[in-house]
Order: structure tokens, then sequence, then C-alpha cells
């Protein structure tokens, strides 16, 4: 079974993240969408919203499983037997800074990484993007999906 993880922290689920899924997942038999947690990170949506978020965007969606983990992205792989990580890549600065962690990556496993490029229609849509236009009261509801929509 070809397995793989979305890692991402999702606060909130973008339709650029939703781009990649519904083209990934017909890539690989299962694809886990794991949240990550970080302690030493603020987050505008709880661990609990997030998944929610997710989960109720794929819940027609067999192939997918939304799980949360903390620690290192390939251990967490190991621990599913996930032999692929799969990442989305917007532009060049993606690309170096998502290059550095898929060589460590397979420096410390065997875990291949996976690139798709976000469709051009979503490559300018970021979490960051979407938090700075739902502090400032503004229209978001094209960004993401509508789980999301609060």
């Amino acid at each position: 079974m070809k397995r793989a993880i979305f890692p991402g922290s999702f606060d909130p689920i973008t339709l650029g993240h939703l781009d990649i899924i519904e083209r990934g997942v017909t890539l690989f038999d299962e694809l886990i969408i794991a949240i990550g947690v970080n302690a030493d990170k603020k987050y505008m949506f709880s661990l609990e919203e997030r998944k929610r978020f997710i989960e109720e965007t794929f819940k027609h969606e067999p192939k997918i499983k939304v799980l949360t983990y903390s620690g290192l992205t390939v251990n967490f792989c190991k621990e599913q037997d996930a032999q692929f990580i799969l990442r989305g890549l917007r532009n060049p600065a993606d690309f170096e800074f998502e290059k550095a962690i898929a060589h460590t990556n397979r420096k410390l496993s065997e875990i291949e990484t996976v690139f798709l490029l976000t469709s051009s229609g979503k490559s300018y849509i970021s979490s960051s993007i979407v938090r700075d236009v739902i502090r400032n009261d503004g229209d978001y509801t094209g960004l993401v999906p509508d789980a999301v929509r609060v």
C-alpha cells in the first residue's frame, strides 16, 4: 500500500491545501493529513477546530485520514507506515525551503518527498494571509473550504 503523509499546521486549511490534497490523493492508496503540534507556535484556531475543518472538508473521501502529531515528521511517517511525504510548492522560495527539509528527511530515513505545484489560480493563498484577512475582518470565504467559514 502506498501511503503518504501531508503534514502542516493547517491554521487554517486553505484552498491551496485543498488543491494539493485533491490531486495528491489520486497518487496514493491512502493520504494522511497530519496536523503538526508545535508548543512554541501560537495558533489562531485550536487543534480541535483545525482537525474538524479538515475532517468536514474530506468527509466523503475514504482514502483520507486526519491525524495529529508532534515531533519529527519522519518519525510520524514510520509510526504510520508511510513511505512518502507530500508537499505543495507555491513559488521558488517554497522550493528552496522544502528542498532542505526533504534532503534532511531523506538523510534521516528512507522516506521520499513528493512535490506538487499548487495550481496557478491558488498559488498566492497561504494560511498566514488568510489569518491576516480574518484578523482584519476581510472576506476570506474565497480562500478557504466551506468548513472554515465560521
